[in-house]
């Protein structure tokens, strides 16, 4: 069937195929060396505990039927190996089905992962990873061209990742309808990056223009994926512009780096580098793929029509495979910074003079003088969570005890999780506290006096002294 494959996308896929390794390659480092300290034997949401709760039809995974730290250990490094070969084009260089086969496999090492990840993985880019994950099997290797079938559903999940996050903004916070809402957001997101500062010091009108053109991105230009190139490539490329800015802006995990290789897959390289000539594409491939889009679209009518609702959700998973879900981000946005700030002390009694020492998160602000990193696509989870523990104390509520409870004891694994903790050692602290603060960047001149780009109000107290039992 000459309608099936479409051989002027053999560098879209190439390109798209290395660069999910890549991703997927991130996401299993992510887990090996966050693990322990976040759902570990004796992490704060162990594993073990969650697999007793859940039966295995509600989050498919192979750690109901054996969990270890070292079975854990031993499967995420699995899935670096697996994505370090599909990142080096392994996949090339076997049969088709083999290839097949060698990218069904991260897909279901992660998913395991991630249906017993609970909260910490509860985001909606790992959803997104494992839905493109998923198509990716399916996409052929150097031995067949790339079906057309397979390509137009990725634009679909692009679709409804741009699509579904412009209608959540619209039907959402005010502050998108009166484009004010990046007045606040590189101030408030989750993580800032090291260029946060400066996009949230660029003049106002400029905050209106963004916010214009971020509905654009999303309500308009997604429409266009579906028509006749080139219209689909500049469509597509216009969206890989607006992500970059986003990476540019903020640390948001590797949910604007997936969103730029699936749309790679709608631009059309021909013109620059040429149409390959490919073998006749098997029959079994073209039945197995066609029975998959088959299944995928039945499936899709639980997104679609939640796309159409007024009751709109974002970054949820209508089944436990994580094969088609809805996205979206940002519906409100926060006009305050509220920050989490834990403090340990050595002294013998928790009192307002004590010797307090805070700890430093990696990602999270907390120093006033310590200038934001760049860590996505990497996900620091801790510090992620610790943003929604800012905006309400119930989101916090499964994971702060257990996380204050470890470092009361100076867990090894939940220290390697922050940046600095100001005990040494073989010498916990006797009481653990927290308090609320509002932070803002300084502003320019502020920077230049102080060296500081941040500033902080005390707002509350989060958590009272707490200590461990006697």
């Amino acid at each position: 069937m000459e309608w099936f494959v479409a051989p002027d996308y053999w560098l879209s896929r190439l390109v798209f195929q290395r660069g999910l390794a890549a991703i997927y390659l991130v996401a299993f480092l992510g887990a090996a060396l966050q693990f322990r300290a976040l759902i570990g034997e004796r992490g704060m949401l162990p594993v073990p505990w969650f697999v007793e709760r859940v039966p295995f039809r509600g989050a498919p995974s192979v750690f109901h039927f054996r969990y270890s730290d070292r079975f854990f250990a031993g499967w995420a490094w699995a899935g670096v190996l697996v994505s370090a070969g599909l990142l080096a084009g392994v996949d090339a260089r076997v049969p088709l089905w083999a290839a097949m086969l060698l990218w069904l496999l991260p897909w279901a090492l992660y998913l395991s992962i991630v249906n017993v990840g609970q909260t910490w993985y509860s985001f909606g880019w790992e959803s997104l990873l494992l839905e493109v994950g998923f198509l990716a099997v399916f996409l052929g290797n150097d031995e067949v061209a790339p079906p057309i079938v397979v390509l137009f559903l990725m634009r679909w999940v692009l679709f409804r990742v741009e699509f579904g996050a412009g209608l959540i903004k619209m039907r959402g916070d005010e502050c998108w309808r009166k484009l004010t809402c990046l007045y606040y957001h590189h101030e408030t997101q989750p993580m800032p990056g090291p260029l946060s500062w400066f996009f949230h010091h660029l003049p106002r009108p400029f905050h209106r223009v963004e916010a214009a053109a971020n509905h654009v991105t999303q309500l308009v230009v997604p429409v266009l994926l579906f028509t006749p190139q080139p219209v689909a490539t500049a469509a597509a490329s216009l969206m890989i512009l607006t992500q970059l800015w986003l990476i540019l802006s903020g640390n948001f995990s590797w949910l604007n780096w997936t969103t730029v290789v699936l749309a790679v897959t709608a631009v059309d390289f021909s013109p620059a580098a040429g149409t390959r000539h490919f073998a006749a594409t098997p029959l079994w491939y073209e039945v197995v793929v066609l029975a998959v889009a088959a299944f995928l679209l039945a499936l899709s009518y639980r997104p679609a029509r939640n796309l159409l609702s007024r009751r709109q959700i974002m970054n949820y998973s209508f089944d436990p495979l994580h094969l088609v879900n809805t996205y979206g981000a940002f519906g409100s946005v926060s006009r305050l910074r509220l920050e989490v700030v834990i403090e340990g002390t050595a002294d013998p009694l928790p009192l307002a003079n004590a010797d307090w020492r805070e700890y430093e998160f990696k990602g999270k602000p907390g120093d006033l003088r310590h200038w934001p990193r760049q860590f996505a696509p990497y996900p620091l989870r801790l510090d992620w969570l610790m943003w929604f523990a800012g905006l309400s104390p119930g989101y916090a509520r499964p994971w702060f005890g257990p996380l204050v409870e470890r470092l009361l004891d100076n867990d090894r694994d939940t220290l390697r999780l922050l940046r600095r903790s100001p005990f040494p050692p073989d010498s916990p602290p006797r009481y653990i506290r927290a308090r609320l603060f509002r932070y803002q960047y300084t502003t320019w001149r502020e920077l230049r006096t102080t060296g500081a780009c941040w500033k902080r109000t005390y707002v509350r107290d989060f958590l009272p002294p707490t200590r461990l039992d006697a």
